[in-house]
């Protein structure tokens, strides 16, 4: 009888989360495995060959498992070589002063007087296509989680503008591209970029069911959560704010083994007043590639440590998943994606 009780129990909870006795994965993707349905539609379904029929169809995207390490590094080392856009040594000098250890990252002390950015060759930089239309999209959000995020044309217009000035307009985007597209991940351009704007820009909720976050607010602007900073992964949103008085830079606790950009760097900073323990960055990378190897490693590694090779160094970056709403049927949103630091 207790066996009974305990089938039907598991049954009517495994419909409550959307599971069902067919073999469709509408409203089924991405779902955990359970040994209680026919067929699947999870992240591993084709890795062991227990997927249901029209899983490529319904949930698009094909599982990470057909990616293997090697070819994320090789990947990546290709991906480095192509940032072309990246800041070389005469258009970008930092100034990383202090570095304390990572025992002492909460400790809040300002050991580092002058600013991090020494100099930006803004009229070079920001004049290429990509930054242009980075720039675009920084001053479109509320900082503050619980603060509803509208996005009127004009700003879906300047995502659009991004996506195509990063992923289709520069060989990064295309390798990526074409990487994916030769592992069955994406069937065309169109279905690539769609997904990238979704996952990235697509709103969800981080404060009472407020539609007031996205993956790119999170990562590229950064966000004020329960009083401290959340995300902030982006080394020009870092020099604007720094450059307006927003922003202080404090120490470091990392500093990446390259000597030319893109490098990795660890950093202890205030901004608007709150303060960051950790906010690890690609310093120098063209927007192109931090939006490819952050897209690459969710794509390929979603909520998992990715490990890139980057001039010959190896690089991890983690990601994670926002798991409490989806988008089509049944993809996850991006909710964060930085350099690991040691």
């Amino acid at each position: 009888m207790m066996t009974v009780i305990l089938i039907l129990s598991l049954t009517i909870s495994l419909i409550s989360q959307g599971y069902s006795w067919s073999f469709s994965c509408k409203g089924r993707c991405g779902k955990f495995y359970s040994s209680l349905v026919r067929c699947h539609c999870d992240l591993q379904c084709q890795q062991y060959e227990n997927c249901c029929n029209d899983y490529e169809k319904k949930c698009g995207r094909r599982v990470s498992a057909i990616v293997t390490n090697n070819e994320i590094k090789t990947l990546s080392e290709t991906l480095f070589r192509l940032d072309s856009n990246s800041a070389t040594d005469s258009q970008l000098v930092i100034d990383p002063q202090a570095q304390i250890s990572s025992s002492k990252t909460n400790s809040q002390n300002d050991l580092s007087p002058r600013p991090l950015f020494k100099y930006v060759s803004e009229d070079t930089l920001f004049s290429k296509p990509t930054y242009k239309a980075l720039l675009s999209l920084l001053d479109n959000y509320r900082w503050a989680t619980g603060d509803v995020e509208y996005v009127p044309s004009k700003e879906v217009q300047e995502q659009d503008t991004f996506l195509r000035e990063t992923m289709l307009n520069t060989e990064i985007g295309r390798e990526l591209y074409n990487f994916l597209y030769s592992k069955g991940m994406y069937s065309s351009q169109k279905e690539f970029i769609q997904d990238l704007k979704m996952m990235w820009f697509g709103l969800y909720s981080r404060s009472d069911g407020k539609l007031d976050s996205s993956g790119f607010e999170h990562i590229f602007v950064g966000e004020i959560k329960g009083g401290k900073i959340s995300g902030f992964h982006n080394w020009l949103q870092f020099y604007l704010n720094e450059k307006e008085g927003l922003l202080n830079y404090y120490s470091h606790s990392f500093n990446g083994p390259w000597t030319t950009y893109p490098d990795v760097l660890g950093m202890q900073f205030k901004w608007d007043g709150y303060f960051k323990e950790v906010g690890s960055s690609f310093i120098g990378a063209s927007p192109e590639f931090d939006l490819a190897v952050y897209s690459l490693c969710y794509i390929t590694r979603p909520g998992k440590m990715c490990y890139l090779s980057l001039g010959g160094k190896t690089q991890g970056i983690q990601t994670y998943t926002w798991n409490k709403s989806s988008y089509g049927d049944g993809k996850k949103y991006i909710g964060s994606a930085y350099p690991a630091t040691p």
